[in-house]
């Protein structure tokens, strides 16, 4: 997987012909999807497919959405899907408390010597589960990020305008950055055709602190990818920081008047480092 992957594919794990399109679609990680994609009458089929289909490595990397975890279907997904080679991680639908994360770690960590068991995420869908963010975030060493969930917080909630999930978003940041968690990406943006409003939404996450974001068509991934990668200005002054930093050492001012530290040395080596998969 790339340092800093901008987009997550999903697709529905019941249509293994739509999950070879995804692979070869140019999504940085594909998340085949046994939850709010699949039907209840399809959803042993989609695990078995799933199964199938990752039983071996895979040309991207591949999540797999279990279903929820206080629900009758997780634990036989958990056991079909976590020990497949093609599987790099596993993404936790509705988690609110710490202990459900800290219980898929202890249960799908492998045997001693064997393949370590795939990374987690946790999705935050609910109120409660924001309320936990942070104490989710540091559950167990196996969890490598956490993201929301928003059509389902939106409905928790019973908020009516896009404006009303800021405070929650920015949570979610704050609580990834306080566990030493990678930035998390946006929730999907559900119109496929409104790629104008898609690309104002990614420059609303980008400021809010998001890093890429999830996708439920290919059609979208271009518009995340461009949105979340640096800008030529950004990408200059990110050098001009560094340049600076390497000539001389501790807290200066720039000619322009910038203020530069370690904290902005910092962010600019992750601009170059976005800039560089341009």
């Amino acid at each position: 997987m790339r340092p800093y992957p901008l987009t997550w594919l999903y697709v529905p794990g019941d249509r293994p012909e739509t999950v070879s399109k995804a692979l070869v679609a140019g999504a940085d990680v594909v998340v085949v999807d046994l939850e709010d994609a699949v039907a209840p009458d399809r959803k042993r089929y989609a695990r078995e497919a799933t199964a199938e289909r990752l039983g071996e490595p895979q040309p991207v990397p591949v999540h797999v959405r279990v279903n929820a975890l206080d629900g009758p279907l997780a634990s036989a997904d958990l056991a079909a899907i976590a020990p497949l080679p093609g599987v790099c991680g596993l993404r936790l639908p509705k988690v609110t408390a710490p202990a459900q994360v800290t219980h898929v770690a202890q249960t799908t960590a492998r045997a001693e010597g064997g393949a370590p068991a795939p990374p987690l995420y946790a999705l935050l869908e609910s109120a409660l589960g924001i309320e936990h963010a942070y104490a989710i975030a540091t559950a167990h060493p196996s969890l490598r990020g956490i993201a929301l969930g928003e059509a389902d917080l939106r409905a928790d909630l019973g908020v009516r305008h896009d404006g009303g999930l800021d405070w929650s978003r920015s949570r979610v940041v704050v609580a990834a950055r306080a566990a030493a968690l990678p930035p998390p990406s946006q929730s999907v943006h559900p119109d496929i055709r409104d790629l104008e409003g898609l690309r104002a939404s990614c420059a609303h996450g980008r400021a809010l602190g998001f890093l890429g974001r999830a996708a439920v068509h290919p059609r979208q991934l271009p518009v995340i990818e461009r949105a979340y990668l640096p800008t030529e200005e950004e990408i200059e002054q990110a050098e001009t920081v560094l340049k600076a930093a390497q000539a001389h050492a501790g807290a200066q001012a720039l000619p322009d008047g910038t203020f530069i530290d370690a904290a902005v040395v910092t962010q600019a080596h992750r601009t170059l480092s976005l800039a560089d998969r341009a």
